[in-house]
């Protein structure tokens, strides 16, 4: 083990750069972090419309997973924990809200009849020849829409699965690396020559495991607390967070140190963990570890935009459930829905006169709509919703949240390129990668990539070897991000 005293300066002050610093403190060390930006919080962001509460990012985390929930508990959030009022979602395709399907692993099926209702009778044949097929090889990595299409036929992955990954990565199936994205599929991809076999293999271990409580969790007040209450936590214990902070530099002393700037601030540490967005970290590492700055500088991302609705409750009827789901095949504008006064019992107990939902838009690569005016987002997520629902109120408050090159993308391959990262980030001791970027997009995924690079710079490999092995498998909460 390395040990690392005195100074280790966090780079970003996302919910991974949040929980690194935590962890470091409880370890002893002194902490910095420093933040480009005006607050802490990254994607996760709490805001208002009309007076109510709302999340702005992120509005549910995984709780199936220990991390995410532990933290929240250990910075005082145990009380205002709350799983979602309503699990029932709906998925908006071939021209009406259809209940969303229930026995399927991440969109694909163990039986066809899974997905009766949602699929033609042509689709839910071509299901029946997966058993019929011969194997499938996926090699080391394999885009998950690709790999499905071919076992299961494309209307699977065009009208659930496209849905599903679109809400988590705003990404295309076709692309998106199956390896890294959805890893328990993968295992069956590799282990059996049926993919529906496999499917149903997983549903009866998770039945056997008989995991009890919610699948995801939310705060009252929203998940954009949980920074805050992180940073909080992190002052308490001494540590120091600086926003509006740029680092400009980032270099190697002749000690074996770091030595970090910010214009003409500097900084002297022991170690450093960098938990900013790939092109960030590329640009802080290029003089150091070329090697990695290259690997990162390749990792692309998708840009999204939340609409967030308020109605008077009275002229605002919606469906049951928590929202829908929206196949991009069906030429719809909006990709998903939230009923945030449904989903969260604590958003319909504190404003009992409103109904608050929102929209979200945008794809990888699909950068036309988000170049329009808020005002037009606002009109054409108003129209889609009356083609879903019917809701034809005016509301009394819409507000538009852009996040732009917002979510990394994980294609085929992304493992490899995250275990070069690594490699080369090895070389230099005192220094690690987290977020992300690497091994899981969600909120669980992002702090244990943090927990992971805190026992690197400790001289501990074991937990960034395990999350290269076994990315975090980031999921769907149903309807909404």
């Amino acid at each position: 083990m390395r040990e690392v005293q005195g100074q280790v300066v966090v780079i970003g002050a996302g919910i991974a750069g949040l929980a690194a610093a935590h962890r470091l403190l409880e370890r002893g060390v002194r902490v910095t972090v420093l933040e480009a930006s005006d607050r802490v919080g990254g994607k996760l962001l709490p805001g208002e419309i009309a007076g109510a509460r709302v999340d702005l990012g992120a509005e549910s985390m995984l709780a199936r997973r220990p991390e995410a929930v532990a933290l929240a508990r250990a910075v005082g959030l145990a009380d205002r924990l709350q799983p979602p009022a309503t699990a029932t979602a709906s998925l908006w395709t071939r021209g009406a809200l259809r209940p969303f399907p229930k026995g399927h692993v991440m969109g694909v099926p163990g039986t066809a009849s899974a997905l009766a209702g949602v699929l033609s009778e042509e689709g839910l044949a071509r299901i029946e020849k997966d058993a019929e097929l011969p194997r499938t090889e996926v090699g080391d990595d394999v885009a998950v829409g690709e790999y499905v299409a071919q076992r299961l036929g494309r209307e699977v992955v065009d009208r659930l699965l496209e849905p599903m990954l679109g809400g988590v990565y705003a990404g295309d199936a076709y692309r998106i690396s199956m390896r890294s994205a959805v890893p328990q599929l993968f295992q069956v991809a590799r282990t059996h020559t049926s993919l529906t076999e496999g499917v149903r293999e997983l549903q009866a271990k998770a039945a056997a495991a008989q995991q009890a409580g919610p699948v995801f969790m939310g705060i009252r007040g929203g998940i954009g607390t949980l920074p805050l209450a992180v940073a909080d936590s992190v002052r308490a214990r001494g540590g120091e967070i600086l926003t509006r902070t740029p680092v400009t530099e980032l270099r190697r002393t002749p000690e074996g140190g770091w030595r970090i700037a910010s214009g003409e601030r500097e900084w002297r540490a022991d170690a450093v963990v960098v938990a900013a967005p790939a092109p960030v970290a590329a640009r802080l590492l290029c003089a150091e570890t070329p090697g990695a700055a290259a690997e990162l500088d390749a990792v692309e991302y998708a840009s999204m935009a939340l609409v967030t609705l308020a109605y008077r409750r009275d002229g605002a009827a919606l469906p049951e459930g928590s929202g829908f789901l929206v196949p991009p095949v069906d030429g719809r504008t909006i990709k998903a829905s939230t009923f945030a006064s449904q989903k969260w019992g604590w958003v319909a107990d504190e404003n009992p006169d409103l109904v608050v939902l929102r929209t979200s838009v945008g794809r990888y690569g699909e950068t036309g709509i988000l170049r329009r005016e808020d005002s037009e987002l606002v009109e054409v997520s108003r129209r889609d919703l009356k083609a879903a629902t019917g809701l034809d109120a005016t509301p009394v408050a819409a507000r538009v949240t852009r996040w732009d090159d917002g979510l990394p993308q994980y294609p085929v391959g992304h493992h490899a390129r995250v275990a070069r990262i690594r490699e080369h980030i090895a070389r230099l001791p005192g220094l690690a990668v987290c977020g992300a970027p690497y091994d899981g997009v969600g909120i669980p995924a992002c702090i244990a990539s943090a927990y992971a690079a805190v026992d690197q710079v400790h001289g501990d490999t074991g937990g960034v070897e395990e999350l290269t092995a076994h990315p975090v498998q980031s999921l769907h909460g149903g309807a909404g991000e």
